[in-house]
């Protein structure tokens, strides 16, 4: 039996966030490359399956590159998303995203683990409900998947992002395109029960100066986890990394009990 979704709040709200905080995401980055987990010591090695990261709101897959070839040195076999900036129709996203899942399940032979930072963790949990099959487990990283609550500043650009989609796109998407009021399928995927073969964790931080963390966990201790560090710096973190190396040995074994 499936399990039933998180309620998702569908209205965006503000939320008073500490964004100067983010000013030592380089902390982040300079902490993670004097770490043994970064050069694979310490954490259990990949069986060459496939992950594919997925950059968050505004991002690209350039940011991700430093997580890349660090999945490719642990024995996995790495995809960016090439879902472009991170900055367009929520469904469309998920189109771009779902093209790579399918490369990569094709050319490895069995499915996909998907990590997403920020916005980008909502785009891998709804791939991952409307591809279930393709699926073995999401990875998100401060992602606000039960709602959108964030700093001020980050609502105004979505806002941006929002009109600039009504203006090029206003013929062929909702009008409530890049709201959680949207009837596309990417944001319906986000109100469905998640599939139950697809392994759940979530990468939270309370110092997060961007997201309110209370949206980016499930309440369920066996699928959060707490790390010290910055929002942008998730995808930069030590302890993030340990933590993927660790629940990505975990969904192998999962698959492996059946």
């Amino acid at each position: 039996m499936a399990a039933q979704p998180k309620s998702f709040e569908r209205k965006q709200q503000a939320a008073a966030r500490p964004i100067w905080l983010e000013a030592f995401a380089g902390i982040d980055w300079l902490a993670l490359h004097s770490s043994p987990v970064y050069y694979g010591l310490g954490v259990p090695r990949g069986d060459r399956s496939a992950v594919v990261a997925i950059p968050g709101f505004m991002g690209t897959d350039l940011y991700l590159q430093e997580m890349y070839w660090w999945l490719r040195r642990i024995g996995y076999s790495p995809y960016l998303s090439r879902i472009g900036r991170n900055a367009d129709c929520l469904d469309l996203l998920v189109e771009r995203l779902s093209e790579t899942v399918e490369k990569a399940c094709d050319r490895t032979g069995g499915k996909v683990h998907l990590i997403g930072h920020s916005l980008g963790g909502v785009l891998a949990r709804s791939a991952a409900m409307m591809y279930p099959e393709r699926v073995a487990s999401v990875i998100t990283l401060g992602s606000p998947f039960r709602g959108i609550r964030s700093h001020p500043a980050v609502l105004q650009m979505a806002t941006f992002v929002r009109e600039r989609i009504k203006r090029t796109k206003e013929q062929t998407r909702p009008p409530a395109c890049y709201t959680g009021f949207c009837s596309c399928d990417a944001v319906r995927a986000l109100q469905v029960p998640w599939p139950e073969s697809v392994m759940e964790t979530a990468i939270y931080t309370k110092s997060d100066g961007i997201v309110d963390w209370r949206v980016c966990i499930h309440d369920e201790p066996e699928k959060d986890f707490e790390v010290l560090g910055t929002h942008a710096g998730l995808a930069f973190n030590s302890s993030v990394y340990y933590l993927i190396a660790n629940r990505l040995s975990a969904a192998r074994a999962k698959r492996a009990a059946g």
